[in-house]
């Protein structure tokens, strides 16, 4: 298991945080907004222990995006990485990018959400996780 903290950061090296809790779960997200702005066909992400994140260096250069109907997203300012989101404006973080760790958080997949808007061009693989044409309720 990879050792706590766990530590991470953006593309530039700019923005740097770690999480002294090992995440609770790992999802991938399908959505539309999660393509657009990762440019990828799907987001994998870290569910966040409450109270678990520490931002480590560059405050500053961090700004979230706000999409209508959605929680602020964070990235670096500076080179663009997409770092994390937070739950409800101005609040706790409460999903972690998995590209920006250091190394693998070695945590779990449980679902795959918003899978009614899975990009045509990349196909579901075919890894036993369940799968949510939404988000998953309950």
């Amino acid at each position: 298991m990879a050792e706590l903290p766990l530590t991470g950061g953006c593309l530039c090296g700019a923005v740097r945080f770690e999480l002294t809790e090992r995440p609770e779960a790992a999802v991938y997200c399908h959505c539309h907004r999660c393509q657009r702005r990762t440019g990828t066909a799907a987001a994998p992400n870290v569910r966040v222990l409450p109270g678990s994140f520490r931002l480590l260096d560059g405050e500053a250069l961090t700004h979230a995006y706000v999409p209508d109907g959605g929680a602020p997203k964070v990235f670096c300012t500076i080179c663009g990485g997409a770092l994390w989101s937070l739950k409800g404006e101005g609040g706790e973080v409460g999903g972690v990018r998995l590209g920006a760790f250091d190394e693998d958080p070695e945590v779990p997949f449980i679902h795959r959400q918003y899978v009614d808007s899975a990009a045509p061009w990349e196909p579901l693989p075919d890894d036993g996780l369940p799968r949510y044409g939404g988000a998953p309720t309950g």
